[in-house]
């Protein structure tokens, strides 16, 4: 949409507080197949210097991060520059946004920094986050590669073995590379796709991919923006003040990613076709090993769906009660929140780039299948209680509604109101208590037990 407010413009305006245009460092804009074959000629001459003890350029870690980075930077290609008006613009929105969040939660302000982002911004920021994700699923593939090889493959490797987990970075990483472009260029804030990847306290509106996003829409261009400032402050109150929220959601990450098993049996094939020596040599080689990685693809278990049913239902309970909070906060102030909110709805139910990457580089579909109904829930439960009992429910894990309470939530929702919250303000109080129950259902004083004592003695 054209002048739009709050000092955003659209990627192609022009305006004399900002640079003509910020180009990614060896980037002509898009993504340039030949650097699948640069990285070819990359990865055989690291290999062969491995084989000297030179090693110049190989990943410390299970993912190789730089490669990942290059290649997310040639995917962005052109970007807009920020200027300071766009990030008083983002301060004003994430201001006015929080002022009426106030209302409609107990959980106070998280945010005490505000940034607009470009997308190499996104990704710079947002890299130790995914490193925390990607890392223990490319560790097990790359365990897997190496510990589970058909013995035949294995004696076809030979001194090759040692240099199958900086291949398999290698190639992790040029995925991670391209998904991460991608997605730098159609987040909206840094909490667009349920996870925290800025900085703590930190609130950020990316102003280009906003305006692109607000083009497709009838709307006006300032609800959309403090819209979208307001989801990013109740996401923030939440990762804020609910401090098992976000390692919680890391560890199910790890959890699935510990049960990942490799199917190798299209390897012997592949090896059968493939001299090893020539990976050091001929760059088509090592393009038709990493095209032929499909084959090679993660079998679900049934501990790692288990795992992708608890993150499924934490990122919806997440994403539902964020909509609920902004709903309720913005609902009789934005005319357009009803519409916005089913937008966002539709955005995230389809898949957009964030669900791909992670079904691509982990597996994991984020996609909060119940978002609707873990809305309701929390909609419901407001109706019945109040807010406070409402938020609360976050004040301990166990606390939590699961999937079956999202389906049908009558029943959570009266275990709610009628045992509270407040046991799980203090656990040690509620052990206490909880021992003292059990010795009095058991009958137990203390002079019994002095004279159990005595008769040991």
């Amino acid at each position: 949409m054209n002048d739009l407010p709050f000092g955003f413009s659209s990627h192609g305006d022009n305006d004399d507080d900002r640079d003509d245009k910020a180009q990614n460092p060896g980037a002509a804009g898009g993504f340039d197949p030949n650097m699948l074959g640069q990285l070819f000629n990359q990865l055989g001459s690291m290999f062969s210097g491995m084989g000297s003890g030179a090693g110049g350029g190989a990943q410390s870690g299970p993912v190789n991060y730089e490669v990942a980075a290059n290649l997310a930077r040639q995917q962005i290609g052109d970007f807009t520059p920020m200027v300071d008006k766009e990030a008083s613009a983002v301060a004003d929105a994430v201001r006015l946004a929080e002022v009426w969040l106030d209302e409609q939660t107990t959980l106070p302000a998280g945010i005490t920094t505000t940034a607009a982002w470009t997308p190499v911004d996104w990704l710079e920021n947002s890299m130790p986050t995914w490193r925390t994700l990607c890392d223990p699923v490319a560790e097990q593939m790359a365990r897997g590669m190496t510990d589970n090889l058909p013995e035949e493959a294995r004696t076809m490797a030979g001194p090759m073995l040692g240099m199958l987990s900086q291949l398999s970075g290698s190639m992790y990483g040029s995925q991670l590379g391209q998904g991460l472009g991608t997605l730098a260029k159609g987040v909206l804030t840094s909490t667009d796709i349920g996870l925290p990847l800025a900085p703590d306290n930190t609130g950020v509106l990316l102003p280009e991919a906003i305006a692109r996003f607000s083009e497709g829409l009838d709307l006006p261009a300032q609800e959309i923006i403090v819209f979208l400032a307001a989801r990013e402050a109740a996401h923030v109150r939440l990762f804020t003040h609910v401090p098992w929220l976000k390692q919680r959601l890391l560890a199910t990450v790890e959890q699935y990613a510990r049960g990942i098993s490799i199917d190798f049996s299209g390897m012997q094939d592949l090896a059968q076709g493939i001299d090893p020596q020539e990976l050091f040599t001929d760059p088509e080689k090592m393009e038709q090993l990493m095209g032929s990685a499909a084959a090679f693809e993660p079998k679900t278990t049934p501990d790692q769906q288990a795992a992708l049913n608890r993150l499924e239902t934490l990122l919806a309970l997440v994403e539902g009660w964020v909509e609920t909070v902004v709903s309720a906060a913005l609902g009789d102030r934005i005319p357009s929140t009803s519409a916005l909110t089913e937008t966002m709805r539709r955005r995230r139910a389809t898949g957009g780039p964030a669900e791909q990457t992670f079904a691509t580089l982990i597996g994991l579909d984020l996609r909060p299948r119940k978002l609707r109904e873990a809305a309701d829930l929390w909609r419901k439960l407001t109706e019945a209680s109040e807010v406070t009992v409402r938020d609360g429910v976050w004040g301990h894990p166990d606390l939590m509604p699961d999937s079956d309470d999202i389906d049908s939530p009558a029943g959570f929702i009266d275990s709610v109101i009628g045992g509270g919250t407040s046991s799980f303000d203090d656990p040690i109080a509620e052990l206490e208590r909880t021992i003292a129950k059990e010795k009095e259902e058991r009958g137990d004083t203390g002079e019994h037990g002095d004279e159990e004592d005595d008769a040991g003695r």
